[in-house]
């Protein structure tokens, strides 16, 4: 392999879903540094996402944004067609898009009306633009994709946002493994688990909680959305070749 930059994406063509604010912003940003050119995708909050897309071009790469509810089937429908529309063919998908149920209004929300927002955000969106990506990509013979799933959702957390994340996140895990063994050799497809990550929550998190942090994390601290995003770029490259079916954990050593 020739000696390349550090996770080096030029001339590759990229979607991020949920890519508004923290971790999905960090990763179309860093796809962008590495010279990929970014589709950047969100549900309602446009205007930060065109400020993503002002960044990435300002990054001296092309970008746009796509707006879609993906708990509505008419939201999903198309997706990866508009995606290869626009852009195509695309190298590299990062399905990050996922339910609110800390911050946003569906915090609200009974416990089976957030069991139905998670299924559908968060699983059925990763399993079926997965699916229909994936199948691009191995028609043409490259691809990258990756999913996000949860350091947790193995060994388990209290509460009914720890109920409710683990079951989803288990499954975006175990599909990930899976769908790498139906795209390979064509395809790689892994799966990223942060632990505890500072976005929108955790800037307004109590003491109790940064407390938790710190005792469970060993590099004591904790984790940013730019710590996910570096990942993400260096297994979106050639330099991770010969890596697929992996759930890579991002949780500063938090024990399993």
């Amino acid at each position: 392999m020739p000696d390349l930059p550090f996770g080096d994406l030029t001339g590759r063509r990229a979607v991020v879903t949920g890519a508004s604010s923290g971790i999905g912003r960090a990763i179309a940003l860093e796809l962008a540094r590495g010279g990929a050119d970014v589709l950047v995708h969100c549900r309602s909050s446009v205007a930060s996402t065109e400020a993503v897309r002002d960044e990435c071009r300002v990054l001296g790469r092309a970008a746009e944004v796509v707006a879609r509810d993906f708990s509505t089937d008419d939201g999903l429908a198309g997706f990866v067609d508009e995606a290869w529309r626009q852009w195509g063919p695309i190298d590299v998908w990062v399905n990050n898009a996922g339910a609110d149920l800390l911050t946003g209004t569906d915090a609200r929300l009974e416990y089976p009306d957030k069991l139905q927002r998670l299924f559908d955000v968060d699983i059925r969106s990763t399993m079926l633009l997965g699916r229909e990506a994936g199948s691009r990509m191995r028609d043409a013979g490259r691809g990258v994709i990756l999913n996000i799933g949860w350091d947790q959702a193995e060994r388990g957390m209290e509460g009914d946002s720890g109920e409710l994340f683990a079951a989803a996140k288990s499954a975006i895990m175990g599909f990930t493994r899976s769908l790498a063994l139906s795209l390979a050799p064509q395809v790689r497809v892994n799966c990223i688990a942060p632990g505890w990550i500072r976005t929108a929550w955790g800037d307004g998190a109590s003491n109790v909680w940064h407390e938790r942090v710190l005792r469970e994390t060993p590099l004591a601290r904790w984790g940013t959305p730019e710590d996910i995003a570096w990942l993400a770029r260096f297994l979106a490259s050639d330099q991770a070749a010969y890596i697929t079916g992996q759930v890579i954990y991002a949780n500063g050593g938090a024990v399993r």
